[in-house]
């Protein structure tokens, strides 16, 4: 059938930071969630990788949009382009007969009906022809290897670019579930705030980004510590051109308060856990995932903190699009599919 097949299935992981979408469990995009559109006519200029060059450069005629915010949907239109734009070019086909889409997309938990109907008719006009949703900690527990369906307690900790997703789940629903709008995003902000304060040097999203690949940490004193990472920018005050070394205890200082936040959040979702599952997890330990699981020493941290193990899953960022992906494959077997 292959060329000629009327029905293309695809897992979209849709995320604030980052959309990774799957076609026969291959990931065909990972890409930056940002479009750049024309001003004027509103069309598409670029999106992906190709949009994210362009953040921070436009001129007076295009502007760059990242349409989620904080896990959902903030430019409905926005988001329904980058869909459309990320899936065309995830087929890479120019012919003239376009397939009809199956999708399941990963939401975040605590989504409201309006923001799964956002979703929903985002990925419809994008092509869409059944659209099916799951829930993020839930797509990342399949992603992970866990077995979401057995009578025990899993506790997922999903560190996504907008929101923290904590849920326990067992016997294929989400017994707890606690989203917080504290995340990559709000650790990249930290850092744009604090090398302004500390060091009077501007630096933009970017850069920030680059700082917590390269140095980010959640403990001041780490077994492999990364080198300095230089980073070059304008001076505050006077526009002059600095260079500043950072280390990574700096930015463990400055990182401080946000993982605090997450660390409350967790406590918070153990409290409201029912002793039996409470009792699971804490033979079972808790699993990290997203992009800020890869933040350095974060599971020694909130080990040491809580008292139960905290694991990072292989692929962290990868987590949630390879459950998703799973879920796609058993769209007839999983209850806990939105439809």
């Amino acid at each position: 059938m292959g060329l000629f097949s009327l029905t293309k299935e695809i897992a979209i992981d849709l995320g604030t930071a980052n959309t990774i979408i799957l076609h026969n469990d291959k990931i065909v995009i990972d890409e930056p969630s940002i479009v750049a559109i024309d001003k004027i006519s509103q069309k598409l200029i670029a999106v992906g990788k190709e949009a994210a060059l362009m953040r921070g450069k436009e001129n007076p005629n295009i502007t760059t949009i990242r349409p989620l915010r904080q896990g959902v949907i903030a430019d409905f239109n926005a988001a329904e382009l980058m869909i459309r734009g990320l899936v065309k070019k995830s087929s890479g086909s120019k012919g003239w007969f376009s397939p009809s889409l199956r999708m399941v997309v990963g939401i975040p938990s605590g989504s409201t009906e309006v923001q799964i109907r956002a979703v929903r008719d985002s990925s419809e006009h994008a092509g869409g022809r059944d659209v099916y949703m799951i829930y993020e900690p839930m797509a990342a527990a399949l992603g992970i290897g866990l077995d979401v369906e057995a009578p025990a307690g899993n506790m997922i900790v999903d560190i996504g670019g907008g929101t923290t997703e904590i849920a326990v789940i067992s016997l294929g629903g989400i017994v707890t579930n606690k989203s917080i709008q504290i995340a990559g995003d709000d650790l990249t902000e930290d850092i744009i705030n604090h090398m302004r304060r500390a060091h009077n040097l501007r630096v933009g999203e970017r850069t920030a980004e680059q700082i917590k690949i390269h140095v980010g940490s959640a403990l001041t004193e780490l077994e492999n510590p990364p080198e300095d990472y230089v980073v070059h920018g304008p001076n505050h005050v006077t526009a002059l051109p600095m260079e500043v070394p950072v280390s990574y205890q700096e930015i463990a200082h400055c990182l401080e308060k946000s993982i605090s936040k997450i660390e409350t959040a967790v406590l918070n979702a153990l409290e409201q856990t029912p002793p039996e599952l409470y009792a699971d997890i804490v033979k079972n330990g808790i699993w990290l995932a997203g992009g800020g699981a890869m933040i350095r020493g974060l599971d020694k941290r909130l080990t040491d903190k809580i008292g139960i193990q905290f694991h990072v899953a292989d692929d962290p960022l990868l987590s949630v699009a390879r459950g998703t992906a799973v879920a796609l494959k058993n769209v007839d077997k999983f209850s806990f599919l939105i439809r």
